[in-house]
């Protein structure tokens, strides 16, 4: 698939099919996740993949209650690894680096989805402390995005975007 029909066909899925998805593919999106770029190459990101059923319900209450995501097949949990990243750069590192590192990968995630023919949606909304404790997380681990995965239901249309002009500036604001 074109990296721009990726792009321009990338939609928030909310409801999946039933059909589970298969070990390898899962395997195939991470390994495309974490080929994006991150800061001094430190790849200071981790995904905690989740498919028992009663994780997914308990992660889905911490989602305030958004019950689609215990729907899918597969969750992902990208989490910044503000460790990693500290180690080179500092606070700014661990802060900002680490975050938008796991950003990245999160991106890369969600197109490789596309590629694979899954659905995909970038869930932020959630009770950071509750997900931490579901899933065991060092306190150098921060959950940056739930990302719910399978196989689509649904054919959302495409949300409006912004008119470029508003949102490009050249050589000053």
């Amino acid at each position: 698939m074109d990296l721009r029909e990726a792009i321009s066909s990338r939609r928030s899925i909310r409801s999946f099919s039933p059909q589970q998805v298969d070990r390898s593919v899962i395997d195939r999106i991470l390994l495309d996740a974490n080929k994006a770029p991150s800061a001094g190459n430190l790849q200071a990101r981790d995904f905690i993949v989740v498919t028992a059923v009663e994780v997914k319900k308990k992660i889905a209450e911490a989602a305030l209650n958004q019950a689609f995501i215990a729907e899918a097949p597969v969750v992902v949990v990208v989490c910044a690894n503000k460790a990693r990243s500290m180690s080179k750069y500092g606070r700014r590192g661990a802060n900002l680096y680490s975050i938008l590192d796991a950003a990245l990968a999160a991106q890369n995630l969600m197109l490789s989805c596309i590629n694979e023919g899954l659905g995909s949606c970038y869930v932020g909304a959630f009770n950071e402390g509750k997900v931490r404790k579901i899933l065991g997380l060092p306190k150098t681990a921060v959950p940056v995005g739930i990302i719910p995965i399978g196989y689509p239901d649904e054919n959302p249309i495409p949300t409006d975007r912004l008119p470029i002009e508003q949102i490009v500036h050249w050589e000053e604001w």
